[in-house]
Formats: C-alpha cells, sequence, structure tokens
C-alpha cells in the first residue's frame, strides 16, 4: 500500500453509521481535534447528536456521499453491512480505511470463513448450504451444529442450533433458503476476542485479550485480561496479526476466537471496526480503542495499548429499564465503576443502550462487583 500522508486536525472526518460505535468515535475525534460528519438516515441518531455535521441520508445516497467525500480528509464506518457500491464509490474520492475489499470479506460468512482458511487459519468445520441440494448428502460430520445465514446475521441473530438433518432442513426453511452456513459445534473452553490496530506492515498493534460470556446471543460480560494461559494469548494476537497481514487492513479489526477444550484456538469471526468486547478500553488502557480508530483513519501511528488495570465490562440492554429508569447511583456511586449510556432515545429489549465498566487490581473481585450491579439494575 502507498504510504499515507498524515491527516492532523482540525480537518474533517467521515462516519458511516449513526449508532454507539459511531458516537464512541466522534467523541474520540474531537477530543483530539478533528471535525465529524456523520451519515445516518435517522435523525435521532447518537453519533449524529454529538457530529459537527449529521447528513440524514441514505447509505445509498449519491448526493449525499458526494457531499461526505467534498468535505472529508477520510472516510471510516461502523458496521461492516454498509453496501459495498457505496464504499467504492466514496475510494475513487477520498480515503476509506478499512478498505471495501476487507469490509467485504466480513460481510458474508461464506466468503469471510474462506478467506480465514486461505490465509492458514483455522475455522469451525462448515458447509456451505446454497440450496436444499447442498443437504442432499451425508451432513453427520457437521452436526450438532449451527446454522448461520451468511449475510445480515449479527448479535446471534440468524443463527439456529440444529441437531438432526431434519432439523437443518426445517432452520434453512426458516432462513427462507438465502445463503447459509452449516457449522459444527465444537467443545469450548471459553470465548475470547483480540482488537488490533494495523496501520501497515511496521506499524499493528493489539490490545489485550478479552474473555467473552454471551447471553441469548448477545455479548454480555468482557474480562480483560482474558483468564487463560499466556501462551494462547500470544497465539490469539499472532493469528489476527496474520489474519489483517494477509488482509492488507487498516483500521481497527476485531477477531472472535473459540477456546477448545484442548487448547487449540479456532477463529469463529471477524468485525471490521471497533467491537462491543473492546468497550474495556475506554477507562482500562493507555488508548481506546475509537482512539486507534481515528489515529488508523489518519495515517498516524498507533498509541500505546498498555493496560492500566484489570476490568470487567458489562453491556446494558433495554431490558433494564422495564416500567422506571434503572437505579444509576448504584453505579456512579461507585469509585471504580465507569457507566456509558448511548443516547439512544427508546429501550427495547435486546438493544444495546450502554456499559459499564468496574475496574480492580484483582479481576476476580471486579467480576464479582459486576455481577452484583447488574443484577441491582435488573431488579424490579
Amino acid at each position: 500500500m502507498a504510504l499515507m500522508l498524515p491527516i492532523v486536525p482540525d480537518a474533517m472526518l467521515g462516519m458511516l453509521g449513526g449508532g454507539q460505535l459511531g458516537r464512541m468515535f466522534t467523541l474520540s475525534a474531537r477530543s483530539m481535534g478533528y471535525r465529524v460528519t456523520v451519515l445516518d438516515p435517522d435523525e435521532d441518531s447518537p453519533a449524529g447528536a454529538l457530529a459537527d455535521v449529521h447528513i440524514r441520508a441514505a447509505y445509498d445516497d449519491s448526493v449525499a456521499l458526494r457531499s461526505l467525500a467534498e468535505t472529508c480528509a477520510a472516510v471510516t464506518t461502523e458496521f461492516e453491512n454498509v453496501p459495498g457500491e457505496t464504499l467504492r464509490f466514496l475510494e475513487e474520492q477520498v480515503r476509506v480505511a478499512p478498505s471495501s475489499a476487507c469490509v467485504s470479506i466480513a460481510q458474508d460468512r461464506i466468503i469471510e470463513k474462506r478467506y480465514i482458511n486461505q490465509a492458514g487459519l483455522q475455522t469451525a468445520p462448515f458447509l456451505v448450504v446454497d440450496s436444499v441440494a447442498d443437504l442432499d448428502q451425508d451432513l453427520s460430520f457437521y452436526l450438532p451444529g449451527i446454522l448461520k445465514i451468511a449475510r445480515l446475521g449479527y448479535d446471534g441473530k440468524g443463527q439456529i442450533g440444529v441437531n438432526s438433518v431434519a432439523e437443518v432442513r426445517a432452520a434453512f426453511a426458516q432462513m427462507q433458503s438465502k445463503p447459509c452456513v452449516l457449522e459444527r459445534k465444537l467443545d469450548l473452553q471459553t470465548e475470547i476476542s483480540v482488537i488490533l490496530t494495523r496501520v501497515g506492515s511496521q506499524h499493528s498493534v493489539c490490545f489485550p485479550v478479552a474473555e467473552n460470556r454471551h447471553a441469548d446471543g448477545i455479548l454480555d460480560i468482557s474480562i480483560a485480561p482474558a483468564r487463560i494461559n499466556a501462551s494462547i494469548a500470544g497465539t490469539a494476537k499472532a493469528m489476527a496479526q496474520k489474519l489483517a497481514e494477509a488482509m492488507d487492513y487498516i483500521g481497527v479489526l476485531a477477531v472472535e476466537f473459540f477456546v477448545l477444550s484442548d487448547d487449540t484456538l479456532v477463529i469463529n469471526e471477524i468485525a471490521p471496526r471497533p467491537h462491543n468486547s473492546g468497550h474495556y478500553t475506554l477507562n482500562a488502557t493507555l488508548s481506546s480503542q475509537f482512539d486507534q480508530q481515528v489515529r488508523a483513519l489518519c495515517g498516524l501511528t498507533p498509541a500505546s495499548t498498555r493496560l492500566l488495570s484489570p476490568v470487567v465490562m458489562v453491556n446494558l440492554l433495554g431490558d433494564i429499564w422495564q416500567a422506571k429508569a434503572p437505579p444509576w447511583a448504584q453505579l456512579l456511586n461507585a469509585d471504580n465503576v465507569h457507566l456509558q449510556l448511548y443516547g439512544k432515545k427508546s429501550a427495547r429489549p435486546g438493544r444495546k443502550m450502554g456499559h459499564f465498566n468496574v475496574l480492580s487490581e484483582d479481576i476476580d473481585a471486579a467480576l464479582q462487583q459486576a455481577l452484583r450491579l447488574k443484577s441491582l439494575l435488573l431488579e424490579p
């Protein structure tokens, strides 16, 4: 890749998407002296509310995209399902990171898994299911398994556990016979993730590995540093960096792993952006994943990712609002707890509304405190 000249303040940076990730990018960028334009069709966009400019338009609106390209020094995205044509259109006029080619890999599970394997890295065994005819074979190697829709599945959506051929057929029909992957269930020890920042082959750094717990397919808790063997953490970072090199990736990349019962690592999926499991970096490391996103987009050397304190991050979903506002004082009165709410206008079950980080020298103490606080928020 050609050398990128650094972009410095007070340049305007563009963000495709106005959710919480775009909001946290905007906060980091503005604190560093940059200005931000957010393109998002939602007039109540959490990121748009804090941006210098909010373009309320669809992601394929050519007039809006042309305006974004003409006024911004560089453009990035907060989600992987932005139309590929949008990124390619922008790339012809302005710096875009990550590239459309990299984002397109993460948009389709079939492409993603094949690419990971071609890079010499392991995934769970999987079968591509493009049509009912693909199920007319011996499926026993992949059962019990999970049928996952190839495109637009996230936070547990578009995934169905299956134990028999009949269940696979029923699940495929439920997916409206759209392309899927049938992935074999593995004997897991735990799940971890690596957040990596790459600005070229000479500048690639990883944050401490996070240990993740999910509930109903949605990230519930992240623990950093992950309570795993140091060699496993080192291998995970090396695998993430190998994949980023293969992709010639520029930006922040999240790589999720399964740690198997025999300590083997396999890659579950990737996200070409900051990740929910990296929110602990907002309080517990020298730089945050959003600081790094700004730096990578602007062609600047990544900042230090040194861990300042063990930390536990807890996701806050709309479920906790129920009939009244949560008792935030329980969190705000704790001197080692940092609450961040995303500025969303309405709460609903499963919707990510915020998170909190608990910092402590003792990771187990932090986890117990985090669980107690979460249970208090859930009390009727």
